[in-house]
């Protein structure tokens, strides 16, 4: 059996470690001189997580340019007539069949003469392969509208040809070109598909004092002909892979150099990721044990069991963040090590971890800025709104998709922006938030005045119900939340069990010296943060 004294004794010690644990790090100096390093590392952190991200985005900038560039002088070098910006989703679109025939020549023509009409250093993957024309169409069939007539076979076939660069240049290639293959018959023709391969360099690269990648170019151009409506759609798609070069020499020694300064701060980035993990882990693992201890003591003096908001007040959510974040900048940290010494080109992959790290090292700062009363009451207001603004949000979300919906299948053949349900809802959106109204309203066509009585209903009522209603609501939930906290910070916030069990509890086993850590930790001075809500 355990005494009275004992148990005494169990709790002062218990109160005196869950006093300690909730203090912020300033707190904790003053009171047991522990050095906040944990603070000092996360600064330390941002800058160097920050510096990382800039000279990576500046690095993938480059990247991003060079296959946009090239995706637009592929355009304007193989798609005859090309005005320079795109028709809808598809880049140009003809309307005869010579404009067809004309088209496809010209895409043969001009990779036949590409390295002596390319600005940029382009070349073939290699001799075998080619230029790969594909047409699709219907088996057989005849078809005379003048009478109404039509006898078809709707089963398809493909068939294929293949153009290498050297045939081009012969008689075996003349021979292909006015073969019969190329005698389309436009009322089967489903699509015509050239697809080919280009290899090139990026050598702007040199010019940030890094060493240039390699990158290899499928591009494909699509004749579309499904709708058979006298229009054939022309469809240019550029897949770019970044390939690491296999032989290449730079005499430069500042490329070098600098590429290995840049490893080396990475590397530096990584050990100070590890040490924010293993503190941030080891502070996890010791509030787990700290809430034990505080359970099972609860239990055994109270009968009862502590309620789940006071144990979730030992996970503390911040560092469950700098975790997540510290694990991706390491993962983003090697791939970028890796990349910088072109043994990878995982550059969307990198660029998500990097991205996402950052995002979280920042918000996180949030946490020390809770401190302080008048900063803490953005985060309070978060938690407390936050599940009655999960539920408001699925009843809004039923209507919104119920008029997504209606929108698509009404109003989807005669506006744009109704075409399909993810540009439905985009448009949907940008209404709630006022964007673009007066265009929405005037781009319907009037062919069908059913349909365009219709879409005035429907954008009226959607505009009056979303904004006007449902938005002020969803504001109001959160004005809500704040006016609570702002009460509460006044007259005090509703007592817990662990609230409770620390009331009563003195400091007076800590030290009296209240001396400021130099620096990092200013005395707080006791006055009341005057609280603004602004609109």
């Amino acid at each position: 059996m355990v005494t009275q004294s004992d148990l005494d004794l169990k709790e002062m010690a218990l109160k005196e470690d869950l006093k300690f644990y909730f203090m912020n790090p300033c707190e904790k100096y003053r009171a047991r001189r522990q050095i906040p390093w944990k603070l000092a590392l996360q600064i330390l952190k941002i800058l160097m997580v920050t510096t990382q991200l800039v000279f990576f985005g500046l690095s993938n900038q480059l990247v991003v340019s060079f296959k946009e560039e090239n995706t637009v002088a592929f355009k304007h070098l193989f798609l005859k007539g090309y005005s320079g910006t795109d028709e809808d989703d598809y880049s140009c679109s003809i309307y005869t069949q010579q404009d067809a025939y004309d088209s496809i020549f010209y895409v043969i023509n001009q990779y036949r003469h590409l390295k002596n009409i390319s600005l940029g250093t382009l070349g073939y993957e290699h001799e075998e392969s080619g230029l790969k024309i594909c047409k699709q169409q219907y088996k057989r069939g005849t078809m005379l509208p003048s009478n109404d007539t039509l006898n078809i076979d709707v089963s398809t076939e493909t068939e294929c040809i293949l153009l290498k660069p050297k045939e081009l240049t012969g008689k075996k290639g003349e021979l292909k070109l006015n073969s019969s293959f190329f005698n389309l018959e436009f009322y089967r023709l489903i699509q015509v598909e050239i697809s080919f391969k280009l290899k090139g360099i990026a050598l702007q690269t040199i010019h940030a004092r890094e060493l240039p990648d390699c990158y290899a170019f499928q591009n494909t151009i699509t004749f579309n002909n499904r709708a058979h409506s006298g229009k054939i759609k022309v469809y240019f798609d550029s897949d770019t892979d970044i390939q690491e070069c296999k032989d290449w020499h730079i005499f430069n020694s500042v490329l070098q150099k600098n590429t290995q300064y840049i490893l080396v701060f990475d590397g530096f980035v990584i050990l100070s990721c590890l040490a924010s993990l293993i503190l941030c882990t080891r502070s996890i693992v010791l509030a787990w044990r700290l809430q034990k201890r505080f359970v099972n003591f609860f239990l055994e003096k109270h009968k009862r069991r502590v309620c789940c908001a006071d144990r979730l007040a030992f996970l503390n959510g911040w560092y469950v963040l700098v975790i997540i974040s510290d694990v991706m900048t390491i993962i983003g940290s090697i791939l970028k090590m890796e990349i910088k010494a072109k043994n990878l080109t995982s550059y969307d992959v990198c660029s998500i971890l990097l991205g996402t790290s950052t995002l979280f090292v920042w918000v996180g700062v949030i946490r020390y800025l809770g401190y302080f009363q008048t900063y803490n009451v953005l985060i309070l207001t978060m938690q407390a709104s936050l599940p009655k603004v999960l539920r408001f949000c699925c009843c809004a979300g039923m209507i919104y998709l119920g008029y997504t919906f209606c929108g698509w299948i009404v109003l989807g053949p005669y506006h744009e922006k109704f075409e399909d349900l993810n540009t439905v809802a985009e448009c949907l959106f940008s209404l709630v938030n006022g964007d673009d109204m007066f265009a929405t309203f005037a781009q319907i066509q009037q062919k069908s005045s059913l349909v365009w009585m219709f879409s005035r209903l429907y954008l009226y009522s959607f505009i009056s119900l979303f904004i006007y209603m449902i938005l002020s609501l969803f504001i109001a939930l959160i004005t809500d939340s704040y006016d609570t906290i702002k009460k509460y910070q006044q007259s005090g916030f509703p007592a817990t069990d662990l609230h409770e069990f620390l009331k009563d509890h003195s400091s007076a086993g800590y030290r009296k010296d209240r001396t400021s850590f130099p620096l990092i930790c200013c005395r707080r001075q006791q006055s009341e943060d005057n609280l603004i809500l602004i609109n």
